[in-house]
């Protein structure tokens, strides 16, 4: 039997040792290195923004978003419900209520047919979360916005190097933000950055994450910050990974179209998209969705899997199930259909970017046997 293959795997031989080698030999370990002032201008270059401040973790980066945005106790948001706790829980932590959207069957992000029946008088912003390897299709979205006067919130945290019709996302929000979790396309093994293009933003979130130090009276305080800063060690692991970027986006493709090319004739099971009109599928995680027609769930799957010495991990949970918002009295009456089956009934097989073909392969005959 083959070890086993864990879900992901990140993949550290670039000149990750060599930059945190500097880090150590200089002693700049704290946010206080050059490698983070590199890291932010490089990445807001990648991503085609005037600003990016890194902060440190994708989850926090969000909630420097909604306060920086000056979303408040009583405004509305409107988000997918199939997504991660980060971002119903910012806006949940503002004091703001959470506005859900059901999900697309094919792209498994969120529904923007929906959105515009959502919009009421106390809607400030729609939060946009690009899914699992296709973004959501801003066009429709930036010109609702435009048009009820709301700000939009762009949450790329799974987007390294993936594009809308040619331009790069986490350009699209009025504030985008990005996670550097390890099983991200750059890793930092905790990390995060928010990006945008407005001067007064931009400002707003470095002094949130900086416990809203004041320049000349650092201690003194007119507001209540975080200490949500990164480090240069972070960085420098960010630097080195981000000056691989289209290697690796190019490695995921791979992986994902071998995948397909494997378990496409495989009945039962719905795999992603390999594109859509507005952009290639840049396989983030390769996830799979299982038909009516198979017997079991997405947990007994996954189950069965474990048994076989593959790890998987299960599709988000919707926010409008989560108990905590239910405790807390929100979403207690949402029906989103589409995104409560995606919850049961999908889970990703292993997708690391460390991830060979001959694993791929052993991940694919595994299904197999299952299905």
């Amino acid at each position: 039997m083959t070890d086993f293959i864990p879900v992901n795997e990140p993949l550290l031989n670039g000149k990750e040792k060599e930059y945190l080698n500097e880090c150590i030999d200089t002693g700049w370990i704290s946010s206080e290195g050059p490698f983070v002032k590199k890291f932010e201008a490089d990445f807001a270059q990648v991503v085609g923004r005037k600003h990016a401040i890194s902060v440190c973790n994708g989850s926090v980066a969000l909630d420097a978003a909604i306060v920086a945005l000056g979303i408040q106790e009583g405004d509305e948001v409107i988000l997918p419900t199939f997504t991660i706790i980060s971002c119903g829980a910012a806006i949940v932590r503002a004091g703001a209520i959470p506005v859900v959207v059901d999900s697309d069957p094919h792209t498994w992000n969120m529904d923007i047919d929906q959105i515009e029946a959502k919009i009421s008088p106390k809607t400030k912003a729609i939060m946009v979360v690009h899914i699992y390897g296709l973004p959501v299709d801003m066009t429709p979205v930036l010109e609702l916005a435009n048009q009820y006067g709301l700000t939009v919130i762009e949450d790329a945290a799974e987007m390294h190097g993936q594009t809308y019709k040619n331009k790069p996302c986490g350009s699209f929000g009025d504030i985008s933000t990005f996670s550097f979790y390890p099983n991200k396309h750059i890793t930092t093994g905790e990390g995060g950055m928010i990006v945008t293009d407005d001067d007064t933003f931009a400002e707003k979130c470095r002094s949130l994450r900086n416990l809203c130090f004041q320049p000349q009276k650092r201690f003194i305080h007119e507001e209540l910050g975080w200490n949500f800063r990164f480090t240069n060690l972070q960085a420098a692991v960010g630097l080195a990974q981000l000056e691989r970027l289209a290697e690796f986006v190019q490695r995921k493709r791979r992986m994902g179209e071998l995948y397909t090319e494997l378990l496409s004739g495989i009945s039962g099971l719905q795999l992603p998209l390999a594109k859509t009109d507005y952009a290639d599928n840049i396989y983030w995680v390769y996830g799979i969705v299982l038909s009516d027609e198979i017997p079991f769930d997405a947990t007994e799957a996954m189950e069965k899997l474990r048994q076989q010495k593959i790890g998987t991990r299960p599709f988000f949970w919707c926010m409008h199930e989560q108990p905590i918002f239910h405790k807390m009295g929100l979403l207690t009456n949402e029906s989103c259909p589409v995104a409560e089956r995606l919850a049961r009934r999908g889970f990703y097989i292993p997708s690391g970017l460390a991830l060979t073909e001959e694993q791929i392969e052993q991940v694919a005959n595994a299904v197999k046997r299952i299905f």
